[in-house]
């Protein structure tokens, strides 16, 4: 058995759940590739990782743009020669408008980051995971709550969400005759600086505006650990985390 740390990626690193999930896999003694716009918050969790006696490499990338994503792959065969887990978390929103008021590059925008980029991801991966041995690997996408119910005014947001459930599946049964299993987390109201505005109230279905319960991020960064640690010959290919009580059972 190899004794080398087994090798993940995580897309939207930078903040929130995605460097939530990037410290329990450090925690946990993978090798953490930590991906993100922005690079200046993904280096200072790369030198937490480093003091702690963790491995980490901090790449700034765009998942919408392919050859930004080809560039992210080719630096981690270079350096670790393999990967065994991606969390495609990267994602963005746009703003909660009536669908006639938002413009069409809000709406490319949302498509391109969270499906496009998810993709993109996805399919490098998986050329990786095929060809590496031994053979496979694990994906593990972030959906949401909106992959099945909307909020209001997020057509952009759930069309998306809706097609990670897509790809999700797709990519599971593609991926059978590689050992490359695909699954999905849907989170509902973990409590991030990006969600804590929904402490103070969301606009509901029903036209009113109520304040929803969040759930602790490191509950959500456990569930997607789980999910990386089983075997190969298993695979959750659907978790919904949430908050007990928020509204989404019963949603409208």
């Amino acid at each position: 058995m190899s004794l080398e740390p087994k090798v993940a990626l995580v897309t939207g690193a930078g903040s929130g759940i995605g460097e939530a999930v990037a410290q329990a896999l450090l925690t946990a003694g993978y090798a953490v590739v930590l991906a993100g716009r922005r690079l200046e918050p993904l280096q200072a969790l790369e030198q937490q990782a480093l003091a702690a006696g963790h491995e980490a490499l901090a790449i700034a990338t765009d998942v919408s743009d392919e050859a930004s994503v080809q560039a992210l792959f080719a630096a981690i065969e270079q350096r670790f020669g393999r990967l065994d887990l991606l969390f495609n978390n990267a994602g963005v929103g746009a703003p909660a408008v009536p669908p006639d008021e938002l413009p069409l590059q809000a709406w490319l925008n949302v498509i391109n980051t969270n499906v496009t980029g998810v993709y993109l991801c996805s399919r490098a991966a998986f050329a990786l995971m095929r060809k590496q041995q031994p053979q496979g690997g694990r994906i593990i996408n972030n959906g949401s709550i909106s992959a099945h119910v909307p909020r209001p005014f997020s057509a952009p947001y759930t069309a998306s969400k809706h097609a990670v459930h897509g790809l999700t599946k797709s990519f599971a049964l593609d991926g059978r005759p590689f050992s490359i299993a695909c699954g999905q987390i849907d989170i509902g109201n973990a409590l991030t600086e990006l969600s804590r505005r929904m402490t103070q109230g969301v606009l509901q279905a029903n036209g009113s505006t109520a304040v929803e319960p969040m759930c602790d991020v490191a509950e959500v960064a456990q569930a997607v650990l789980y999910m990386a640690s089983l075997p190969l010959t298993s695979n959750v290919l659907n978790m919904t985390v949430m908050a007990t009580t928020m509204p989404f059972v019963g949603r409208g």
